[in-house]
């Protein structure tokens, strides 16, 4: 399928706080697409820290608009939409910091862009055809980040708990939730929402065969 002009490529954002339920809806619209879609995550730009040590690094505010590298990440948008392909920065959980490899990003039909602040950031925003933010329970967010970070990101439950008290949930109230207000569509209680997961998909479709 040509990706050649802009016109045909189709930028979707998918925001939500931690663990709100963002990949499981990612992965569904993934497979509804499959080969034509691409996916970035804000992850990946977390800024690099190598001039800080381990123990520095872990203290650092991870969930505050400006630990991301946001700027870069609207330039692979960009060039995406252009049909250019994009080398994307590997980030790396358990040394908090951004890993030396990069993973190469074809231009597709559709490209999701998702993260915790996707929102929060006007140019990324304008470069969105559908922004839709995943709602999700404060206490089954935790409970999932806790899950998750344990099994994935090798962390203690004390450093998770410490985390999202100290930097995780003021900055889900102070900048996630607030960017909310920019979303074309809420998803309640995230990938358990299967009707408004259908609706979600019948109107993606609805937006390509615009073209």
């Amino acid at each position: 399928m040509s990706v050649s002009n802009k016109s045909n490529i189709k930028v979707i954002g998918v925001a939500g706080g931690s663990a709100s339920g963002k990949t499981t809806i990612v992965n569904i619209i993934r497979e509804h697409f499959g080969d034509n879609l691409a996916v970035l995550s804000h992850d990946s730009y977390y800024k690099a820290h190598n001039e800080l040590n381990y123990e520095e690094r872990s203290k650092l505010n991870y969930d505050h608009p400006d630990s991301f590298e946001t700027e870069m990440m609207v330039e692979h948008v960009r060039m995406l939409k252009k049909g250019i392909p994009v080398e994307v920065p590997i980030y790396d959980y358990s040394i908090h910091n951004r890993s030396q490899a990069t993973t190469l990003v074809e231009p597709k039909k559709v490209v999701i862009v998702e993260g915790i602040l996707i929102l929060e950031n006007k140019e990324l925003r304008d470069e969105m055809d559908l922004k839709i933010f995943v709602d999700t329970d404060a206490d089954e967010r935790l409970m999932r980040r806790i899950k998750r970070d344990m099994v994935e990101r090798a962390r203690t439950v004390e450093s998770i708990l410490s985390q999202y008290h100290d930097t995780v949930k003021p900055m889900h109230e102070a900048y996630i939730e607030p960017s909310k207000k920019y979303a074309d569509i809420i998803i309640p209680r995230g990938g358990q929402n299967t009707s408004a997961i259908e609706l979600l998909l019948s109107h993606i479709d609805s937006l390509l065969k615009l073209d």
